[in-house]
């Protein structure tokens, strides 16, 4: 892994790059660049470490599907995150090229890093660098997805067998769509803060 040559590819592809050592380090830097303002969170492991959703809703106005407000269904709570300002959303693999590929089964984490928020935040341990971009889809079909579908306890070839994707017809497929990031969108701001941790699947 080379952390040097992915935040330059990163930044050559129009992201600034924010570099920190620790969870708790990015996590007081977001805190400090949010605030006063609406955010919106896609499901993510590693956001879900950092204890973002927590500090940013004491000063913030935060949907996120795994914590849904009082009233308000998960469903409920995914469309209001696509309508705030900022997003913040993890990766399951960057290769060292500065691509950046992302899975998903409900689509809304995918349609919220495209298009429609004022700025995106990218979140990613430095366990999600890989070489290239081959390696990046194999990471994030081989590794993220059935460590997901674990967690959530599907009951898919990739998590009763544990190791690795059948590109199955199960009811409870969590991998539907993947997107693909080779340059920033010209949309949105958009940062990638990489953590020299390991982070989330």
């Amino acid at each position: 892994m080379n952390l040097t040559k992915t935040t330059q590819s990163l930044e050559k592809n129009g992201y600034k790059v924010s570099v920190f050592q620790t969870l708790e380090e990015a996590d007081r830097y977001l805190n400090q660049q949010i605030d006063s303002t609406t955010v919106g969170i896609g499901g993510s492991m590693t956001i879900e470490e950092m204890g973002s959703f927590q500090t940013l809703s004491t000063h913030n106005e935060v949907y996120w599907h795994w914590h849904p407000a009082d009233g308000l269904t998960a469903e409920d709570t995914r469309k209001k995150a696509m309508d705030t300002a900022i997003y913040l959303s993890s990766v399951n693999a960057i290769s060292e090229d500065g691509e950046m590929v992302n899975i998903d089964g409900a689509g809304n984490r995918l349609a919220s890093t495209l298009y429609g928020h004022e700025k995106v935040y990218f979140i990613a341990g430095t366990n999600k660098i890989v070489e290239n971009l081959h390696q990046a889809i194999d990471r994030a079909r081989n590794v993220a997805a059935p460590l997901n579908g674990k967690r959530l306890d599907c009951k898919t070839p990739c998590t009763v067998k544990g190791d690795r994707c059948y590109d199955c017809n199960s009811e409870e497929r969590i991998c539907n769509a993947m997107v693909i990031h080779y340059k920033k969108m010209m949309s949105s701001e958009m940062e990638v803060i990489l953590i020299e941790e390991s982070a989330g699947y």
